[in-house]
């Protein structure tokens, strides 16, 4: 019984350990790049994803860093996206939904190729059927003035 919780306890902070050395420099880079306004002019560059979707240009670079590197390590940059930024629920909402969708696409990727699936018919479905879900979603769902959804009407 010590055995299994001595080795539950490693094997997480071996989890969180490895998380960290990659989320916490990332966070470090993306302060750096924000403090040098670089962030905005990657943002700017990619603002045809929030146009399409009909979301504030803020919530492109979440999308960009969820969808490379994935959840996880995406997660900082989505929080701290969502607490400094004027990020409405219906653009959280459909971000969120995108990323459900198509997060860590490099990474998943790799690991399916290395199975023997085609990386091009996984990455693009995957690709095509986050960006047709969000925009269908985008067209459909309403939020009231306090930022709760509600019902469809259409």
């Amino acid at each position: 019984m010590v055995d299994i919780i001595k080795e539950g306890l490693t094997g997480s902070f071996r989890s969180v350990y490895s998380i960290a050395i990659i989320v916490i420099p990332t966070m470090i880079v993306l302060e750096i790049l924000k403090n040098y306004s670089i962030l905005d002019k990657i943002s700017d560059f990619f603002k045809f994803i929030s146009d399409f979707f009909g979301i504030s240009k803020d919530t492109t670079l979440p999308i960009l860093v969820g969808t490379i590197f994935g959840i996880s390590y995406g997660a900082g940059v989505i929080i701290q996206s969502v607490k400094e930024k004027d990020i409405s629920n219906r653009d959280i909402f459909l971000m969120v939904n995108f990323l459900i969708i198509c997060h860590a696409v490099v990474e998943d990727t790799l690991i399916f190729i290395a199975v023997g699936s085609n990386g091009f018919i996984l990455l693009g479905s995957r690709v095509i059927a986050a960006v047709l879900v969000t925009y269908i979603l985008s067209k459909r769902s309403n939020f009231n003035e306090n930022g709760y959804m509600i019902s469809s009407n259409r």
